[in-house]
């Protein structure tokens, strides 16, 4: 027979007696003695202490496996040092400090969790390519109650798998983006800046960026054209995007004045708009009614099979945010890196004019697009990589993870730092200057096969560090349509507008990458569009 298992206080004793110690013992006998120990404060005391020692060196153990860094003040952490870092117009200044004192990869702690850093962009591949398997994704809870359980962003696993793959062939098929999307596209922009702006005014661009891109994401998803139905949605969806960073304390919800209570309050007020239209389009959809134009809000429902309300609301939400949050940011940084850049201004400028006088009728053409914008590509890239919209990602280890010699714990958070990659003169020559002409292919007629093979290799290198859109499984499934979206933005601006800045203003990188004022720009027709 096994004996019976042992309490914890008959191992203390045992500790006890083995140590040596010369306890007193009333009596002479053990039983007197374990009476007379059950009052001693002493006893009591080290019964305290001793639980507490445990997981004080447990907690050393689990540290020593993490690479090196430093725990910052206590709750804190190093959190309001990160925050005013990205608060500033030196957003590098956090990871370049820690670099240099523990290497690419060192540990933190930052909203409220001991966080392991990377700006090895070997070990941010190895992040992202192992979603679903080594790592889980990983959102402030903030993030996860606004955009809902069932958003695109959010979930995980086989739902997560038919969501990502329906989108990406709804937003990055060249057929669709060609035939469907891009008519819409070239109509909403034009109606925003060549039929809006007048001669010598002064806009917010990245207020009109916000309002085109909105009513292009609303248009594709659910077929509703501009209006105060859009525009209702449009001032909600700033209060929720303010509310992403923001702390959700118990009762926020029920506290209009905090940021968090003001975004869960314009999450449901969206909820509330969005849930009637889904409403029918289910209903049409289980009698046969079927609608002329097929949006992507039908094809969820046709080709996906979904159902459920709730799920369908939390997509249409989440894609909103995605769809146009991002791209706005993209068309503001792009002027503003185009207004401080005279050459790349002209260069695009020039590239565009040719596309304009050669064009048979009116709109923007998908031709010129893929073959007759290289420079234009270049910007864009160069805009996205200075800019790192996406800093980074927060995964968290489903299992122990070994990283650089070093054992991550399971239920450990990662941090892959996009920004530290882009940034890093190790990898891009004067990497904090914005410099186009970087990603454009030089003909060198007396290069040999050889010299051509070299730079075709360092070209690739180049590329494979860029982690402008993510990556791996949750890849952004909508990077061709922000780049077709940015290109039919610029075609515009730079045929039929000069501009020059209406103020200073400065870009700041919290919660998200913008400019301060949102770029006041004096806009001027040129000649030929008067």
């Amino acid at each position: 027979m096994h004996p019976p298992p042992r309490s914890p206080l008959s191992y203390l004793l045992s500790v006890f007696m083995w140590s040596g110690v010369r306890w007193p013992v009333a009596g002479g006998t053990m039983k007197n003695w374990m009476s007379t120990l059950a009052f001693e404060p002493l006893m009591l005391l080290v019964l305290l202490i001793l639980p507490v020692t445990v997981l004080w060196f447990a907690w050393k153990r689990s540290r020593s496996s993490l690479p090196p860094g430093k725990q910052g003040f206590p709750l804190v952490g190093e959190t309001m040092q990160l925050i005013s870092a990205y608060r500033s117009e030196h957003p590098n200044s956090f990871m370049d400090e820690r670099m240099e004192m523990h290497g690419q990869v060192f540990t933190s702690h930052v909203f409220g969790e001991t966080t392991v850093f990377s700006s090895d962009p070997d070990v941010n591949r190895h992040v992202l390519q192992k979603e679903g398997r080594l790592f889980q994704s990983s959102y402030p809870s903030s993030i996860g109650a606004l955009l809902g359980k069932n958003s695109v962003v959010i979930s995980r696993g086989p739902y997560h798998k038919q969501l990502h793959s329906f989108t990406l062939a709804s937003f990055s098929n060249q057929t669709v983006l060609r035939d469907l999307l891009l008519p819409d596209i070239d109509r909403l922009i034009r109606q925003n800046t060549i039929d809006a702006w007048k001669d010598g005014q002064t806009v917010i661009l990245h207020e009109q960026a916000k309002k085109m891109t909105f009513e292009i994401a609303v248009k594709q998803l659910m077929s509703r054209e501009p209006g105060e139905w859009t525009e209702g949605l449009r001032r909600d969806y700033g209060l929720v995007i303010d509310g992403f960073f923001s702390i959700p304390f118990p009762f926020a919800r029920l506290l209009p004045f905090t940021i968090y209570g003001r975004a869960i309050r314009a999450r449901l007020r969206i909820a509330q708009q969005i849930r009637p239209v889904v409403t029918k389009r289910i209903r049409d959809f289980a009698s046969g009614v079927r609608s002329e134009v097929v949006d992507v809000l039908d094809k969820l429902l046709m080709e996906e099979g979904v159902k459920d309300e709730d799920k369908v609301v939390d997509y249409v939400f989440s894609m909103l945010v995605g769809i146009h949050e991002t791209t706005s940011i993209s068309m503001t940084c792009v002027v503003k890196f185009l207004t401080e850049n005279p050459a790349a201004m002209a260069e695009l400028r020039e590239e565009h004019d040719k596309i304009k006088n050669k064009q048979e009728g009116s709109g923007f053409h998908w031709n010129d697009y893929k073959n007759m914008m290289p420079f234009t590509q270049c910007v864009i890239t160069e805009t996205l990589r200075m800019s790192n919209i996406v800093s980074g990602v927060f995964r968290r280890c489903a299992t122990d993870v070994d990283i650089k010699g070093f054992k991550i714990p399971k239920g450990r958070k990662i941090y892959a730092s996009f920004r530290a990659v882009h940034m890093n003169e190790d990898y891009f020559e004067d990497a904090r200057t914005f410099n186009p002409w970087r990603w454009m292919k030089k003909v060198d007629e007396d290069e040999t096969e050889e010299d051509s093979k070299k730079k075709t290799a360092t070209e690739s290198d180049k590329k494979r560090l860029l982690c402008l859109f993510g990556g791996g499984p949750r890849l952004c499934p909508g990077y061709e349509l922000s780049r077709l979206e940015l290109c039919v933005f610029l075609h515009y601006l730079v045929t039929s507008f000069t501009w020059d800045t209406a103020g200073e203003d400065s870009m700041v990188f919290f919660p998200t990458t913008r400019t301060v004022k949102g770029l006041p720009i004096r806009v001027s027709r040129r000649a030929s569009c008067k």
